[in-house]
């Protein structure tokens, strides 16, 4: 099975000396012990360090630049990066030092259908300043009680003071093509306004989280409807490939066993080709041609949960054309860029203070699993993230900038904890905007839920 987290963050020498294809996949702790052993020495220093930070503030001798080193020296750790230790192996010249922002900055986006919005090609300031305070509910509804009304009250306010003073750069941005329905978008998005005021008048609180959700799905269509056609070229060398040139909405159930509760799951799923076109592609011609039709959950551990390793000796997908495993290259999209990076890692970029547009911050995030030691080796092996640890936070952990982030769990992913190796995945039954995947590999007639 292919390798998730990299070998060479366990210090282990009769581990990492395995054959890849024998490493252990049935806990995540007998690759990572010793990596988890540093997070758990890490924290301690940290917190030995908070101690002496606050004994040296009090008598006024601390060392701002002191302390702006020791905490890039701890993110080091955390992103797996050496630091200058007088060591052989340490980077001498030209240290790299992450970006501290991203350690000291406020908590990261979880919920996936925000970083859906952000990570849309746009550049509209107008909408996003309505969206902020919409998505900023979900902070507001973590105070107990109908207190937390009177936060929900100011966001709404600031939301609408903001579509009211924007909504003509907001139509502005539209796509020609779509203006008719993104104006539509906004008569709903103001209406759904005026009914949020209503419920808060009311004092009905439960009904917040719900109305919420759908003023936002109003502005994440709006969002869409200002991306016009796909935003970049792709390398000629992967235009051929099936690729997805926007992004598609994907049901996946799978059927599960001993469980008292249910013997199903579904899981709702949009795959983002804006951000990862070749790396959605390859995944949705591989569900056309019904690749992971009965396959089973072969990892699921606590960590993290596997799948798409066919039958027999290829640990990927053999197209039948070439009779040779197809595989794709690793493919980041970076804040900033108008195009992903290919086949290398921002560590070996040297994009160390560059934050993923799609990073493991949502529950259940999911990604091309691939060979640890070749980045251009994922074929059909995914596996889905189930832990966020505060020791690795977004954009300064093992993963991001590391593996290709293609899709997130919109609906029931909190399930996908629950989900146990033997676990079989039914066809995929549901798709929304399959039109945008190019080049697929091999046709099929669709379900009749199909649009």
């Amino acid at each position: 099975m292919a390798a998730i987290i990299p070998c060479h963050y366990c210090s282990s020498m009769a581990i990492s000396k395995l054959p890849r294809s024998h490493i252990p996949s049935g806990n995540i702790n007998h690759v990572n012990a010793a990596w988890w052993g540093r997070q758990l020495s890490l924290r301690c220093s940290l917190k030995a360090s908070e101690a002496q930070l606050r004994n040296k503030l009090k008598v006024k001798l601390f060392s701002l630049k002191e302390c702006a080193i020791s905490i890039a020296l701890a993110a080091g750790l955390l992103t797996g990066m050496p630091f200058v230790d007088g060591s052989p192996n340490a980077y001498a010249a030209n240290p790299a030092m992450p970006d501290l922002s991203v350690l000291i900055s406020g908590p990261p986006i979880k919920d996936p259908g925000a970083l859906l919005r952000y990570a849309l090609p746009i550049d509209n300031k107008a909408i996003r300043e309505v969206q902020k305070p919409l998505e900023d509910i979900t902070d507001s509804l973590k105070v107990t009680g109908v207190k937390a009304l009177d936060s929900v009250e100011r966001n709404l306010r600031q939301s609408s003071q903001a579509l009211k003073q924007g909504k003509s750069l907001i139509i502005s941005g539209l796509a020609e093509s779509k203006k008719d329905h993104g104006v539509e978008l906004l008569g709903k998005l103001e209406t759904g306004m005026d009914e949020l005021e209503q419920i808060v008048v009311d004092r009905n609180r439960d009904a917040v989280a719900p109305k919420q959700k759908e003023l936002l799905s109003y502005v994440g269509s709006v969002e869409e409807d200002m991306v016009d056609g796909f935003p970049y070229e792709l390398p000629e060398e992967y235009q051929s490939m099936p690729l997805l040139k926007g992004r598609a909405t994907v049901d996946m159930k799978v059927k599960v066993k001993d469980n008292p509760n249910t013997d199903e799951f579904m899981f709702r799923i949009v795959l983002d080709g804006y951000n990862a076109p070749v790396t959605a592609g390859n995944f949705l011609d591989l569900v056309q041609r019904h690749f992971y039709d009965g396959m089973e959950i072969q990892r699921a551990d606590g960590f993290v949960v596997q799948t798409g390793d066919p039958e027999g000796p290829a640990e990927g997908f053999i197209d039948p054309s070439t009779e040779k495993t197809r595989t794709i290259p690793l493919e980041i999209m970076v804040t900033g860029e108008k195009s992903p990076f290919y086949g290398a890692t921002l560590e070996e970029l040297g994009l160390y203070k560059a934050q993923t547009r799609l990073p493991f911050n949502a529950f259940g995030t999911m990604a091309m699993a691939r060979d640890e030691f070749e980045n251009n080796s994922a074929s059909s092996q995914v596996f889905w993230l189930l832990k966020e640890s505060e020791l690795t936070p977004s954009n300064a952990n093992i993963l991001d900038g590391r593996y290709a982030v293609f899709w997130l769990c919109t609906e029931n992913e909190d399930y996908l904890a629950d989900l146990t190796v033997g676990a079989v995945i039914d066809p995929f039954t549901w798709f929304l905007a399959l039109d945008n995947l190019v080049n697929p590999s091999y046709k099929i007639a669709l379900s009749p839920f199909s649009t």
